[in-house]
């Protein structure tokens, strides 16, 4: 029974877009230069920075913004996706 009612909370929009919300990093637009498409994002809680291409980008970003991403294996190392401004 639990694991049922698990399963159908779980498939439900609600857990979906908590879920969404808790996986999120925080971060600001350290570089984002529009002409070449690219830059980097500084993690609020890590400071790290990681790559962000446009076809990663969910709203329009520009420097200093503050942003939440998600992190995808690049082939250099993590790249920020999914990133919208916060």
């Amino acid at each position: 029974m639990f694991k049922t009612l698990l399963t159908v909370i779980l498939k439900g929009t609600f857990a979906r877009y908590y879920n969404y919300k808790f996986l999120m990093n925080t971060g600001k637009v350290k570089f984002f230069n529009e002409s070449k498409g690219y830059g980097f994002v500084t993690d609020d809680e890590s400071g790290s920075e990681y790559f962000v291409h446009v076809s990663g980008l969910i709203d329009e970003i520009k420097q200093d913004d503050s942003v939440t991403f998600t992190l995808k294996e690049g082939k250099k190392g993590l790249n920020a996706v999914e990133v919208r401004l916060a």
